[in-house]
């Protein structure tokens, strides 16, 4: 009975002693982590241990990897005695810590000044490489490479605005080479080129005021709307030489683009200069209607390109033999056979197979050069232009439009009678 009274006594004890016994532990452990009589011990030991950190080498600061907080003014300012005069490092040269960056000093102000400019001056080596230096520069910065020296436009030959000068016919006569028909020979004579451009601009605003008398209906638009780029369209086209060699416009009722007949002009050394009239390979509508109106009366194209003015310029009216051109015949584009639907032995079948309407003459370079060169062309245009108004007329109105003009003067002459 004496050992059982005991153990039953022991359980309810245990489980209401349990959280008495930690707290009562918890607190004997705050009472004794800090005696009262040690204090004066623990701040001398926290103070030497400051002292054994601040004179370590640099090296095990550098080899932390966490970085360590910079301490606050507030507590700089309240354990001054912690910066001590008889410091290893002060001798050292000026070195900076991560501690240091926090500090807004003059020296920390000049060393990100000079971080700072060393990335503004660095450059991409792509840049570097595409930096293009005379040769007549001896030295030169690290990554940068002679690449050619750009010839500048020329001083002399210059001829007033109208004209075509000798250093226009030598710049495409130079493009006419395979080996100066590149990007890189052109970038070099970008100077050049440009010069020779505003040249060409300048006489066809010369040409289109002169152009505009002989065709009023040919607006006078500003040499932008009608002269064509250099650059070649090479996406589709095996062909793969960068520029044209040579100078071109084309003048219609709508600049050079639209559907229109009008006039074209080049510049092209070696002979090859020209002036063309009518229209390239007309769209799938428009050829429609011409060969409409050549099947229904052809007279008046007939008329007009039999004309003894237009024949001395052009060529007979008639189709020449195998290989050769003439007036309007004997283009690349005409067919070999009668078009679709149309009767081979049609009495018009050379007019029907013509995919293209137009004539084209050319120049020599000494007459290019020629002071009087646009007023030459003007006179060429005159003999043109019923040509290109026939055309546009041709594409332009239904074939039906003429026939019911002519029932109605027929029907009122017959009322006139009665």
């Amino acid at each position: 009975m004496a050992a059982r009274s005991p153990q039953k006594k022991a359980r309810p004890v245990k489980q209401e002693s349990g959280p008495l016994r930690r707290a009562s532990t918890r607190k004997s452990i705050q009472r004794t982590s800090v005696p009262e009589n040690d204090v004066s011990s623990a701040a001398e030991a926290s103070e030497a241990e400051a002292q054994v950190s601040k004179r370590a080498p640099k090296l095990d600061q550098k080899k932390r990897t966490t970085p360590r907080k910079a301490p606050s003014k507030r507590r700089r300012e309240e354990t001054p005695e912690e910066h001590t005069d008889d410091d290893d490092t002060a001798d050292d040269p000026k070195e900076y810590d991560s501690d240091a960056l926090d500090d807004d000093s003059d020296d920390l102000r000049d060393l990100r000044g000079t971080k700072t400019k060393s990335k503004k001056a660095s450059s991409s080596p792509r840049k570097r490489r595409r930096t293009k230096v005379s040769s007549d520069d001896p030295e030169l910065a690290e990554g940068q490479e002679i690449i050619g020296k750009v010839v500048e436009a020329p001083k002399t030959g210059h001829v007033p605005a109208g004209q075509i000068s000798g250093n226009t016919l030598n710049f495409l006569r130079d493009l006419k080479k395979p080996e100066c028909n590149d990007r890189q020979w052109f970038k070099l004579h970008e100077p050049v080129y440009r010069a020779a451009e505003k040249e060409w601009k300048a006489f066809v605003e010369s040409f289109t005021d002169l152009l505009a008398e002989v065709d009023a209906q040919v607006p006078h638009l500003p040499p932008n709307d009608v002269v064509h780029r250099i650059y070649r369209d090479i996406r589709f086209s095996n062909d793969k030489t960068p520029y044209k060699t040579g100078f071109s416009a084309s003048f219609s009722r709508s600049g050079r683009k639209g559907i229109f007949a009008g006039y074209h002009i080049a510049v092209i050394p070696g002979g090859e200069s020209l002036i063309a009239a009518g229209s390239w390979c007309p769209g799938k509508n428009e050829l429609a209607a011409i060969r409409a109106n050549i099947l229904r009366n052809p007279n008046r194209l007939r008329q007009v390109i039999s004309e003894p003015e237009f024949v001395e310029w052009f060529g007979a009216a008639e189709r020449p033999p195998d290989g050769e051109r003439s007036n309007i015949f004997g283009m690349e584009d005409e067919l070999k056979v009668a078009p679709k639907g149309i009767d081979k032995n049609h009495k018009d079948i050379d007019l029907l197979k013509c995919r293209s309407f137009a004539v084209v003459h050319r120049f020599l370079d000494t007459e290019v050069l020629d002071p009087e060169f646009k007023n030459k062309l003007a006179d060429v245009a005159r003999v043109m232009m019923p040509f290109v108004h026939c055309l546009n007329d041709m594409m332009t109105l239904p074939p039906d439009d003429n026939d019911g003009d002519e029932d109605q003067a027929e029907q009122g002459s017959g009322h006139g009678s009665e």
